[in-house]
């Protein structure tokens, strides 16, 4: 097994569909992560979106297969984080699970054990507020930001 990479699971009580317009909306988007952001919701299109406070991510779309898979590159614009823009790679998966959804995080590339554990936590945090959010839910206010 690879040790450059977090993944996790979760199940969200809703449909594949309101899952995956999640990822592929900037609104959306922003409703469960973000600040502000452009989005370029086409293979090879750009995003970058400030995720907490000051943090402002990056990257490009490199496979969009509603609503089942969506591939991006991620990384921080700030090269203090230690991960640059574009370096690591996401793949979400979505798979129908009885009434809703089996959502898998595979986050690539990442560069060392700080970064694993960092992305891991705001992977956890942030899939938590989209699962709030994808059932009809309020996270409330990110307080992250």
């Amino acid at each position: 097994m690879s040790t450059d990479l977090v993944t996790l699971e979760r199940r969200i009580d809703a449909r594949p569909e309101t899952v995956f317009s999640f990822f592929t909306d900037q609104n959306k988007w922003l409703s469960w992560m973000g600040q502000d952001g452009e989005f370029s919701f086409l293979p090879g299109g750009a995003y970058r979106t400030t995720v907490t406070g000051q943090n402002i991510a990056e990257g490009h779309f490199v496979e969009i297969d509603p609503p089942k898979r969506l591939v991006f590159t991620w990384g921080w614009l700030d090269s203090g984080l230690g991960v640059p823009p574009g370096s690591t790679t996401v793949e979400i998966t979505l798979e129908p699970d009885a009434e809703g959804t089996l959502l898998r995080l595979v986050h690539r590339d990442l560069p060392s054990p700080q970064a694993r554990a960092a992305h891991k936590d705001g992977w956890i945090h942030y899939t938590d507020r989209l699962a709030t959010l994808a059932e009809g839910g309020n996270p409330g206010p990110d307080t992250w930001m």
